[in-house]
């Protein structure tokens, strides 16, 4: 497994924003989407085994665990990992790019669904039968850059969700949040508003929390 960075902080986004969340970034995407804030792990990793990820979670004592990258599901040992952290909490964060139907998550597992809007400049390589997969305590994220983006969040989520709950996030520093909350409302849609807190906190280029 091609490794980026291992490391201990709050959760910034997602359902379990807030809470103490140790990070496994791995390294490489499938995408390049325009606003992406991690391109450091585009390439640069060390290479580990799930074993040795596994120990290096366990040195921070915390049992909550976010699988992300880059793109997590194209390392081709990652079962195996989930497999170690079978007593973890774990989220794993996906592109929506890769099918997850040959994932084997544990009981205390769940997915993060990023679907790439328009703006990103690659929402046409979404795999939209991943929703099929999806259960209650999965969530479907959607970081929202315009008005657009917006209008095709609300086409996908009629035509394409069962389950999970639906988030929407704005891309940092592009759109005006009380904008975006005010067509939620006048929408009346049942999705979660969230901004990215690790930014609040660290600001926008700090790496490693």
């Amino acid at each position: 497994m091609l490794v980026n960075e291992i490391f201990l902080s709050i959760q910034g986004e997602s359902i379990s924003t807030g809470f103490p969340t140790i990070f496994v970034r791995f390294t490489g995407c499938n995408l390049r989407c325009c606003y992406c804030d991690t391109t450091y792990a585009y390439e640069d990793g060390k290479e580990m085994s799930p074993y040795e990820v596994f120990e290096e979670v366990k040195r921070f004592h915390y049992k909550r665990v976010c699988i992300t990258g880059g793109e997590p599901l194209l390392q081709k040992d990652l079962n195996e990992l989930l497999r170690l952290l079978g007593d973890y909490a774990v989220t794993i964060e996906t592109n929506g790019a890769v099918p997850i139907e040959d994932i084997t998550l544990c009981e205390g597992h769940s997915w993060v669904m990023d679907m790439k809007v328009p703006s990103s400049g690659c929402s046409n390589q979404m795999v939209l039968d991943n929703f099929r997969y999806l259960r209650d305590k999965d969530e479907i994220k959607f970081v929202i850059g315009d008005r657009n983006d917006y209008d095709w969040a609300k086409g996908i989520i009629k035509n394409h969700h069962y389950k999970g709950t639906i988030t929407f996030s704005p891309v940092y520093g592009r759109i005006n949040c009380e904008d975006a909350v005010s067509w939620i409302l006048a929408d009346r849609l049942d999705v979660r508003f969230q901004v990215q807190l690790h930014k609040i906190i660290w600001g926008v280029d700090k790496t490693g929390v």
